[in-house]
């Protein structure tokens, strides 16, 4: 029995259709926690079992554990959290007590690039992050944290920027190359550990993109993909503080998620070498071509 947390979730969907409809080899029964079924296509709710919750309750992660050989593990985000501690570590010290409780064999977490660098104890949500995999890891379960860089699929949340004015905006300086990850991709590594158990102790997997990229390099392949000039505009922290606070978000988040781009922007993903292992496949233009130019021309 596999156990998979967010299955409406941009990864965690992507690895639901994984497991459902792309994987020979996928033996096991599929169970899945979420909050509102209803948001589960009918085709899904059909061939998987549902425990309707939330995983960060300890009666729905007792029912959801029991019998499972493996959890796939992702802290959701909340708008106003107490802390980033409250959103991350809080949040799964039911089901890490659960998951001893109940003996499951092996997590697989969603996690970030970090570890081991020096700005990781100032890189907010990433810091959050990495808590919660010590966190994971001390419960005795075989766990690997996907380490991951920043997400392409950020980019979608801009399509109407890109689409109505040809601008797109980060906070990295337009020339830092930084590696960039699709879902897709961390899905993928997600379904290959999920199915092939074999592996024992706690660590984490780098999913680190096939390059480094810089927000011009982005720039020009998303002109070449969509046909039309593409800039990069860079953001002022300050800027991106006042655009989240302005959004609703807690103080709490809004501090996490400047603390963590500084810190992007000072290093925090450098630290891994890309090797044929950590190279996952999916280029930006591919992504471009497949996901935004889609959402783009919606």
């Amino acid at each position: 029995m596999i156990v998979i947390t967010t299955p409406t979730g941009r990864i965690g969907g992507r690895l639901l259709d994984i497991l459902l409809n792309e994987s020979p080899t996928c033996g096991d029964e599929l169970r899945v926690i979420v909050r509102d079924p209803a948001r589960l296509p009918d085709a899904v709710r059909e061939r998987v079992d549902i425990v309707t919750g939330s995983h960060g309750d300890t009666k729905v992660v007792d029912r959801a554990f029991a019998d499972a050989d493996a959890v796939f593990w992702v802290a959701p985000s909340a708008a106003r959290p107490p802390s980033l501690d409250d959103m991350y570590s809080g949040f799964t010290r039911a089901a890490a007590k659960a998951f001893t409780t109940h003996g499951v064999g092996h997590v697989v977490g969603v996690s970030a690039l970090g570890r081991g660098t020096s700005v990781a104890g100032r890189a907010g949500h990433v810091t959050a992050s990495l808590a919660m995999d010590d966190l994971i890891a001390g419960t005795g379960v075989a766990y690997r944290a996907l380490a991951n860089p920043t997400f392409m699929d950020n980019l979608l949340g801009q399509a109407a920027s890109i689409r109505d004015n040809g601008v797109f905006t980060q906070t990295f300086a337009a020339d830092r190359a930084a590696p960039l990850a699709a879902t897709r991709d961390i899905a993928a590594a997600a379904a290959g550990l999920l199915l092939d158990r074999s592996w024992t102790g706690t660590g984490e997997v780098p999913v680190l993109g096939p390059e480094d990229l810089s927000p011009n390099d982005m720039a020009r392949i998303m002109s070449d993909v969509l046909g039309r000039p593409i800039r990069y505009q860079r953001q002022s922290l300050d800027g991106f503080r006042a655009a989240l606070t302005g959004s609703g978000a807690g103080d709490a988040l809004v501090t996490g998620y400047v603390d963590m781009m500084r810190a992007k922007d000072d290093g925090l993903d450098d630290g891994v070498r890309r090797t044929p292992e950590t190279a996952s496949p999916t280029t930006f233009r591919e992504w471009c071509e497949k996901t935004l130019k889609p959402e783009v021309q919606a």
